[in-house]
């Protein structure tokens, strides 16, 4: 029987490169984007994940279609008005940025994971993965970004908690820098002091994503918040030139968000909760 994911927000970027590798990997990949197009080989539904109404109707054709669902990788998302969210400080920007940081990078994600719950737990098994980063860890863009990515990870780590038993599993994941189509064209060879070179391909977090997917040990994972550079090297996945990408946990500080330490942390023991 095939595995059946979805992603949200995979007409290009991130999402696009994810559903490429899982479509490589032989799952049926359904994706959303607002003028339903993604990458050869997906189901593209158009979805506007701003409506509620829409995105049940995502959620019913998948399960009409193909009956099951297995995956959700929330990655749907909304760049401020004119970009500007990322250079100026917040009290020169409008109040309505929180419309779409918030109200589509992180409540989106929350209704795209009420629906997916809802056919996973019935079927009593299933991944939800947020797509974050670490700028919940240290400022970066923004601060209505960072908000964003650190209630993700905390939404996981409470979606872990009620998923208890069902047999689901959530997780957050932090992306490094990522070497998309856009960031490629600028021709530059670093971007906010990280080198392209040592940058995660689209592609290459999808493929951490399936192998993730399919750990034996998933459950145990279960509320975490996980590094894809640091997880692509336990599994031995690298990118698409065949380089191990860098991780950035160091130059954002060090260990986990979620879950909690409950014990003095070291450099071994954030190795060991992160990876």
């Amino acid at each position: 029987m095939s595995r059946v994911a979805l992603v949200t927000g995979g007409s290009r970027g991130v999402g696009h490169g994810i559903a490429r590798a899982l479509v490589d990997d032989g799952w049926t990949t359904y994706v959303t984007s607002r003028h339903g197009t993604g990458p050869d080989g997906a189901i593209a539904l158009p979805c506007d994940h701003t409506d509620d109404a829409a995105v049940a109707e995502v959620f019913d054709r998948i399960a009409s279609t193909s009956g099951q669902l297995d995956l959700l990788v929330n990655n749907a998302w909304a760049a401020p008005k004119g970009f500007g969210g990322f250079s100026d400080p917040f009290w020169k920007r409008p109040v309505d940025d929180w419309d779409t940081l918030i109200g589509v990078g992180l409540r989106a994600h929350y209704v795209s994971s009420v629906h997916a719950a809802r056919l996973m737990t019935e079927a009593g098994q299933g991944l939800i993965t947020n797509i974050s980063s670490f700028g919940s860890r240290g400022h970066l863009h923004s601060v209505l970004y960072g908000m964003s990515k650190t209630a993700l990870d905390k939404m996981a780590a409470d979606m872990a908690v009620e998923l208890k038993g069902t047999g689901v599993t959530a997780i957050s994941l932090w992306l490094g820098l990522i070497r998309t189509e856009l960031l490629l064209s600028l021709g530059i060879d670093e971007f906010a002091g990280f080198s392209l070179q040592r940058a995660e391909d689209p592609e290459f977090v999808g493929r951490v994503i399936s192998r993730l997917a399919q750990d034996p040990d998933l459950a145990a994972h279960n509320g975490h918040t996980l590094v894809t550079a640091e997880l692509g090297g336990r599994y031995g996945i690298v990118n698409n030139d065949g380089t191990p990408p860098d991780s950035h946990r160091g130059p954002f500080g060090g260990g986990p968000l979620f879950p909690p330490a409950t014990e003095p942390d070291t450099g071994d023991r954030a190795r060991e909760d992160i990876s």
